[in-house]
């Protein structure tokens, strides 16, 4: 999973965070100096991070020896070790707030994404997440949902065409802006699912219409109006509920029988993960 992009992530954190040293430890902590360290939960939830934290631990120093007493999608309790870290010193203390401030993020998401996705558990609507994510934080916020039990909706805007409201005001319609869609797919050789975004019953038959699209998005629907939706498109096309769901009424929109639930909430609105790394 730590392909050329986390790669860079990485590099470009620890340049950010170390710029010219260290110089707290450079000042008190002799260079040869061997220490031990364990990364305490003080959560309860899902680990998310750790293949990510021994890349960062191993990047400042190849000779730090990490254990991993978890893998990443793992539930822990408040006080399990989840790593234990020995070396330099100097190498664990450049490493610990990266390793700490990607991990905590990516627990967090991934602990809400499985909370959210147990709720819904007795249906077969599967959870997504959103582009609603910190710039350049992306990848790991995404790879935290996958942990989490949930699905990558669309990386960036060239990996899918998904018309939204604004393409189809501007556009001055739904029609006209699937026909011109896949006027522009076909002139450029790109083959790519179309999802269209619809806000009431009407849009939705204009898209059936229309056809030659991978999935409908009901946006902001509510529950009868969704149950309605889901029986007219009837199968033809995927179908996503996305705007005003939250953990209280997922269930109930799952019911409804769409085929995905897309919540930004599941990047946007977290608190981290409680963790720490402890001298030991």
């Amino acid at each position: 999973m730590i392909d050329k992009e986390l790669k860079k992530f990485v590099k470009e954190s620890l340049k950010e965070d170390i710029k010219s040293g260290d110089h707290t430890s450079l000042a008190c902590i002799d260079a040869k100096n061997n220490s031990s360290a364990i990364l305490l939960a003080k959560d309860n939830g899902i680990i998310a991070g750790i293949e990510l934290a021994n890349y960062i631990f191993n990047e400042v120093d190849s000779k730090l020896n990490i254990k991993s007493n978890f893998r990443d999608g793992n539930t822990v309790k408040k006080g399990d070790i989840i790593m234990n870290i020995s070396g330099n010193t100097q190498s664990i203390l450049k490493a610990e707030r990266l390793v700490l401030n990607c991990m905590q993020q990516m627990s967090a998401i991934a602990t809400k994404t499985n909370n959210i996705s147990k709720k819904i558990s007795s249906t077969n609507t599967k959870i997504l997440d959103t582009r609603k994510t910190i710039p350049l934080n992306r990848k790991i916020q995404k790879w935290a949902v996958k942990i989490g039990g949930g699905k990558n909706h669309r990386f960036a805007l060239d990996d899918m065409i998904m018309i939204k409201d604004n393409h189809i005001d501007y556009c001055g319609g739904i029609s006209q802006a699937i026909k011109k869609t896949k006027i522009y797919l076909k002139q450029n050789n790109l083959n790519l699912d179309i999802v269209v975004e619809t806000r009431n019953i009407k849009e939705i038959k204009e898209v059936i219409n229309e056809g030659g699209i991978k999935r409908i998005l009901l946006d902001n629907f509510n529950f009868d109006d969704t149950r309605n939706a889901v029986k007219i498109i009837d199968n033809k096309f995927e179908t996503e509920s996305s705007g005003g769901i939250t953990e209280t009424n997922i269930l109930e929109y799952a019911k409804c029988g769409v085929d995905y639930i897309s919540l930004g909430a599941l990047t946007h609105s977290i608190k981290n993960f409680d963790l720490s790394l402890k001298a030991k």
